[in-house]
């Protein structure tokens, strides 16, 4: 999952980042309205996380622009403005939730969770697939034995093709998905991350396979290795 971070107080924005990227996040952050506008419109989100009091342009004018062009991101505002008129102006512009500082680190961590769920199209926090079932709350998988030990890019990475089982995931909405704008993600480490996830599902009844020069999808086997 790949979140946008608007924010213009730094420290705030970096222990943000921090905790997002803790959680197997993808973050991408900008510090004013202008920078946010233009990323937006040019990068894939599945939520943007928007200040409203930012230099040079106004959250809610970020906002405006993205609906006007159907970017259909999920959008939390994270602003000291609490008025209730902003709230309904800002709801009514289009953001799915409101949130005022300051706030509670554990409730913004569950809000953010109920948006991406609701991006997905999910209604439950559990996800299943075959044998293995995907916790979004805690992002653990566990199959028929119990938990199944993944290191956290490979979450991030089988978090994806699970959401999306059965159908093909480009490597393009790969790299996008699992890395910030000032990071590099190769064909050849996704290649590496993908590998190691067929070890480690085959026993549980599922592997990823190639669709050869276009990406990966999940698949169930005929017979648990």
């Amino acid at each position: 999952m790949r979140i946008l971070l608007v924010e213009d107080n730094r420290t705030l924005a970096d222990g943000l980042a921090s905790i997002l990227r803790g959680s197997g996040y993808a973050v991408d952050l900008v510090a004013d309205g202008t920078s946010a506008e233009a990323v937006a419109a040019a990068e894939i989100y599945d939520l943007v996380i928007l200040d409203l009091n930012l230099p040079e342009m106004d959250g809610l004018d970020v906002l405006r622009a993205m609906r006007a062009r159907q970017n259909r991101a999920a959008v939390m505002i994270l602003t000291a403005r609490g008025a209730p008129e902003e709230r309904v102006r800002g709801l009514d512009l289009g953001a799915d939730d409101y949130m005022i500082k300051p706030f509670d680190v554990s409730e913004f961590e569950a809000r953010i969770r109920v948006l991406l769920r609701r991006h997905s199209g999910l209604r439950s926090s559990l996800v299943t697939y075959g044998a293995v079932t995907f916790d979004l709350t805690s992002r653990t998988f566990r199959g028929e034995s119990g938990p199944i030990d993944i290191p956290a890019r490979e979450v991030a990475l089988l978090e994806l093709l699970f959401l999306r089982a059965g159908k093909v995931v480009s490597k393009e909405a790969i790299m996008r998905s699992l890395t910030g704008f000032d990071e590099d993600l190769s064909a050849n480490a996704i290649e590496q991350y993908v590998s190691r996830l067929r070890k480690r599902l085959n026993a549980h009844g599922l592997t990823v396979k190639t669709a050869r020069g276009i990406g990966y999808y999940l698949e169930r086997l005929a017979t648990p290795a």
